[in-house]
């Protein structure tokens, strides 16, 4: 993989989930990347589909569980607008 210069993106994998963070690196297909500072978007409210999410974000915060970021994580990525940047950096981090 190749370094790219750093860009938010929603990330999705078949097993890992989905996650939402800085696109650090990527393959030569574009297939995969690596990504700093991953928050798993575990659950969201006020979007139907991932698709939604990556186009509106988040219209009801509260209602969505985030969980902390990891370091790094390497998976597939969606491209984000700066308004789902802003919306899901206003999401509180989940815990219980």
């Amino acid at each position: 993989m190749k370094a790219s210069k750093s860009k938010r993106v929603i990330v999705r994998s078949h097993s890992a989930g989905v996650f939402f963070g800085e696109l650090t690196k990527r393959s030569k297909d574009g297939l995969r990347g690596v990504v700093k500072n991953a928050r798993r978007l575990w659950y969201w409210s006020g979007a139907a589909s991932l698709s939604q999410l990556a186009v509106d974000g988040v219209v009801d915060p509260s209602n969505c569980k985030f969980p902390c970021a990891v370091e790094e994580i390497e998976l597939t990525q969606i491209k984000v607008t700066a308004k789902v940047e802003k919306s899901i950096d206003g999401v509180p981090v989940w815990s219980r």
